[in-house]
């Protein structure tokens, strides 16, 4: 018997295998993916919100203590960059929030409370894509 729930967003981005890259720890990421090409720090407002960020290809993860709480892609969940602001709400759906800049949606049904946020130009055009825990 399958659990039920309300859809509250696309089956596809819920059932996407990225979200599981939120929660790795780094032996996971570098069993799955193996040596980042390189190795960088995000600096945040504060020191707690520094990161180490493990570059590959395809994604950037942001680590902390030894787990992953953000990913960046440059394409995820049926979304590009360059893609237009107007093609993204449509695949988001109604429950995702326009903030001009950016949109969010918040994914339901993770260890933790995960958003996925899509970061737009002055153009309306897609920057970059991250998902993350939005506990942090």
């Amino acid at each position: 018997m399958l659990p039920l729930q309300a859809q509250s967003i696309s089956p596809a981005i819920a059932g996407d295998e990225k979200l599981s890259y939120i929660g790795m720890t780094l032996a996971q990421l570098i069993e799955r993916f193996g040596a980042p090409r390189t190795v960088a720090v995000a600096r945040g407002g504060e020191a707690w919100q520094d990161d180490v960020v493990f570059q590959y290809a395809d994604a950037d993860f942001f680590i902390h203590n030894d787990r992953i709480w953000q990913a960046k892609f440059s394409a995820a969940f049926g979304i590009s960059t360059r893609d237009r602001k107007a093609a993204v709400m449509l695949l988001l759906g109604s429950t995702a929030e326009d903030k001009g800049d950016h949109a969010l949606l918040s994914i339901p049904g993770r260890d933790w409370p995960t958003t996925l946020r899509v970061n737009l130009n002055n153009s309306g055009q897609v920057t970059a894509i991250y998902i993350y825990r939005s506990d942090f």
